[in-house]
């Protein structure tokens, strides 16, 4: 079976919505990340936990820490990978303290939901079934506001339960389905639930769409979440003609336009600069690659000077009567980078007090951001209260 499921569930948002997409990608390359490594590590620190906590027999303590003692020499490990993780067993632990008993508990289990889509398959990070519950369990580690993510109506999750339902029925009764997301980064916890029936309900609609997404057919559903993470997404004709009728075909400008207006126009440019970088980037690779983008070329960009050996330097300024105090500049950490030297739950309990959160400078997000909206309106109270 191969490594990367074509209708995997991690994509299953966008070739749900986007059928075409599936085969597309196809003929893009695997890249990664930076973050995506460090994702990567994170996710096998927080399941190193989570074994050795629920199966000591597999992974002992002292086997953990000779674990991370490994995972420490990685370039990618931060020293708040530590609490995050814990903030992982933390919610397992209670989440499965909810069972009215001790529920089975399955990590970086593999689920096939090919009944569903075509050799489809997935790995949970985490599922908990007993008493006619199962519990799917993500970890998210992404730190990003625009890759928070919800349990709500989540096809990622919702694969992973129809995959674990399908290998489970026969030993375990079920009849509710939980899943939960876990981004600690974000202070995100994510949580939602459905029967079996409505599970199985939305089954028969991502059979269709699987079965379409397979044999490359369907139609395409540009938009911005749907195409965020896609790998096609730069040479995509649907995706740029969507951008371009964003920018160009939303009429005539007049001389002075409404909040309604400016809120529609602003939501039709929204993924338009996104857009505009993704496809310089690939035109910028295809010249590198010695093909010709007509009106364009890659060229050498603006260099910034560095040091070939800043010690060697600093010791021959010094020996040349350069005062040393002229080289060094002496300044306090910012606040996170001290909470992420100390420890978040330490740098709580001894320095906590000396913190406070003022007032963010105003700025303008989507109705659907969770924050509080400001309005500078004065509430009914406000206006007739009696002036002492």
């Amino acid at each position: 079976m191969m490594g990367h499921a074509l209708l995997g569930a991690s994509s299953a948002h966008r070739w749900l919505a986007c059928t075409r997409s599936a085969r597309l990608e196809e003929q893009a390359p695997d890249t990664t990340s930076p973050a995506a490594e460090e994702g990567t590590l994170a996710h096998a620190l927080a399941e190193a936990k989570v074994r050795s906590y629920y199966y000591p027999a597999d992974l002992s303590k002292r086997k953990l820490s000779g674990l991370v003692k490994k995972m420490k020499a990685d370039p990618l490990w931060q020293d708040e990978m530590d609490g995050y993780t814990d903030e992982y067993l933390d919610y397992i632990k209670e989440a499965a303290l909810a069972f009215n008993q001790a529920p089975y508990v399955m990590l970086e289990k593999k689920v096939d939901y090919s009944t569903y889509a075509p050799e489809g398959f997935g790995t949970a990070d985490c599922i908990l079934i007993g008493g006619g519950t199962l519990h799917i369990i993500d970890f998210k580690y992404g730190k990003s506001p625009k890759g928070m993510v919800s349990a709500v109506d989540n096809p990622q999750l919702s694969l992973y339960a129809l995959g674990a339902y399908v290998a489970l029925r026969i030993l375990y009764p079920i009849k509710d389905i939980k899943m939960s997301i876990v981004q600690p980064r974000l202070d995100n916890i994510s949580e939602w639930g459905r029967s079996l029936d409505d599970l199985l309900d939305w089954a028969g609609y991502v059979k269709e769409r699987a079965a379409l997404a397979w044999d490359g057919k369907g139609e395409f559903a540009p938009g911005e979440d749907t195409c965020y993470y896609c790998r096609i997404r730069a040479q995509c004709r649907a995706w740029s003609d969507y951008n371009v009728k964003q920018a160009f075909d939303i009429g005539e400008l007049p001389p002075l336009i409404t909040p309604a207006e400016a809120g529609e126009r602003l939501t039709a440019l929204e993924g338009l600069v996104q857009y505009q970088k993704d496809l310089q980037a690939w035109a910028l690779s295809e010249c590198l690659a010695g093909n010709t983008v007509p009106g364009w070329k890659a060229v050498e960009g603006r260099s910034v000077r560095e040091w070939t050996d800043m010690e060697a330097a600093f010791k021959t300024l010094k020996e040349n009567d350069i005062d040393e105090a002229m080289l060094y500049e002496k300044k306090p950490l910012t606040l996170a980078q001290v909470e992420k030297v100390v420890g978040k739950k330490e740098f709580a309990e001894i320095a906590g007090g000396y913190v406070m959160k003022p007032p963010g400078k105003p700025t303008l997000v989507k109705e659907t951001d969770k924050r509080e909206a400001i309005t500078n309106k004065e509430t009914a109270a406000e206006v007739f209260k009696e002036e002492r």
